[in-house]
């Protein structure tokens, strides 16, 4: 079974090479890349004033809209510990990093849930209109509202925080890339499942990738 990392995504990405900085060059900063995204972020509060507040509490969370400047896919921890063969949180957020290509991941460690951010658009894709990778992996749209940890929450001392951060804005998962690695999570744990009980069978048809 390939890891996600060594899969090639079905839709292109264009991937950006550095440039040296010279004359009349602006090289934007990690911070300034930072503030941009959270700034954008923010469009998809009701209240913007609220959710900036909440941010600058311990723990604090602002509550965004999806279906809106993005979506999100809500998958359950042990199926994101499946696709990646590992359970410590700082190797899971390594190869998150490496399996979406650096796409916006953040963990609710109480709900034990992660929330990768998508297109909005991402919704209409069969495999999430049909339900076929829940009940442990689910598309928020219009209509959902979900918690998001502070800019500064990047580490597992946080009930909320970034397994990756934003790097810009409008800068979300590619949808084939997120299906895929939930796919694999999924047919791992069926493939311990089969190996605790003694079995062995194909590929359920709806785990391929």
């Amino acid at each position: 079974m390939p890891h996600p990392r060594d899969l090639e995504p079905a839709v292109r990405v264009e991937v950006r090479t550095p440039v040296e900085a010279g004359a009349g060059v602006l090289v934007h900063s990690g911070s300034d890349r930072a503030f941009a995204s959270f700034t954008w972020l923010l469009a998809a509060a009701q209240d913007r004033a609220e959710a900036k507040a909440a941010w600058t509490k311990r723990n604090g969370i602002a509550l965004l809209r999806c279906g809106g400047v993005f979506g999100a896919i809500r998958i359950e921890a042990d199926l994101i510990h499946a696709a990646a063969g590992i359970k410590d949180s700082a190797e899971v957020n390594v190869f998150l990093a490496a399996a979406l290509r650096g796409a916006p991941v953040f963990q609710d460690q109480h709900a034990r849930r992660y929330y990768v951010l998508v297109p909005r658009s991402t919704g209409e894709r069969q495999e999430w209109r049909s339900g076929r990778l829940a009940p442990k992996a689910e598309f928020l749209g219009i209509n959902s509202v979900i918690g998001v940890p502070r800019p500064d929450a990047t580490g597992p001392g946080e009930r909320s925080y970034w397994c990756v951060p934003p790097e810009g804005p409008g800068l979300l998962a590619v949808p084939d890339m997120v299906s895929q690695l939930v796919s694999i999570g999924r047919l791992r744990q069926v493939e311990t499942q089969q190996a605790a009980d003694g079995s062995e069978g194909a590929t359920p048809t709806a785990f391929r990738v």
